[in-house]
């Protein structure tokens, strides 16, 4: 469970830092008012590993129960659903923290596209048997 957990985070820290270097338009800035929970934050490490560990405890704790609530969803539509469900976490990223910035529609689906392909190969990497 530990694993599945850190394999989530691992994953959305190296998807969060591709989409940074790969996908235009995607960027982590380093503010002035930077802080989480009143502790400044002084490097731009510092910025993606709060984003990376938000985003892989939303995965972990929350999409699976989203994925058993909207499972007629799913079926009907072969799975994409689930697809939307990543989108909105990464949307809700964007709109939490104001140093992520991903514009809608192709930046966006293509940052979840990498992080999802990132999830599911750590996933087989870090199985447990």
């Amino acid at each position: 469970m530990v694993k599945k957990l850190v394999g989530q985070i691992l994953a959305s820290l190296l998807g969060l830092w591709l989409a940074v270097l790969f996908i235009p338009d995607v960027s982590i800035v380093l503010l002035e008012s930077s802080n989480f929970f009143g502790i400044s934050l002084n490097s731009i490490w510092q910025i993606y590993l709060i984003l990376s560990v938000t985003l892989g405890f939303l995965n972990f704790f929350l999409k699976p129960l989203l994925n058993l609530i909207t499972l007629p969803l799913r079926i009907i539509t072969l799975g994409l659903f689930g697809f939307l469900i990543n989108i909105s976490f990464v949307w809700a990223i964007d709109i939490m923290f104001e140093e992520f910035s991903t514009p809608l529609v192709y930046p966006l689906l293509l940052t979840t596209f990498t992080i999802s392909v990132l999830s599911i190969i750590f996933s087989i990497v870090l199985r447990e048997e």
